[in-house]
């Protein structure tokens, strides 16, 4: 029934030109439209729709990431851009605050101004057969 379906991709704001000026211009997403419940983007063919609310409370997981195929140069793009990315005490992260999982997986958090919570990830290449 839904596996037919187009994913749309949610996010809340306080401060919507804050929030787009954040995902056009540091980010660099596509902006669609501005309408009068939410920030629209172009995600590669996936739509974002950033809802105005009043009052925000954040949640203390990732909500949005992107599968990246070059995580240090995107980290080091998005820190020229003036990104900060999250470092945690738990997790062992190298000098761009990047966590190398058991599996190889790559992933790398930092936060939008309203404080929710985003990554990038790059999966290791499958082994050959």
């Amino acid at each position: 029934m839904l596996a037919d379906g187009e994913i749309i991709a949610f996010l809340e704001t306080s401060d919507p030109e804050r929030a787009r000026r954040f995902y056009s211009d540091v980010l660099g997403l596509t902006f669609v439209a501005d309408t009068p419940f939410a920030l629209i983007f172009d995600l590669n063919g996936t739509m974002l729709r950033i809802s105005t609310i009043e009052r925000f409370t954040p949640a203390p997981y990732t909500v949005l990431g992107w599968k990246v195929a070059d995580l240090r140069r995107d980290v080091e793009a998005l820190r020229s851009r003036g990104i900060s990315f999250e470092r945690y005490e738990t997790l062992a992260q190298d000098d761009l605050d990047i966590w190398t999982s058991p599996d190889g997986t790559q992933v790398a958090w930092f936060k939008d101004p309203d404080g929710n919570l985003l990554s990038l990830s790059e999966f290791p290449e499958p082994e050959a057969a």
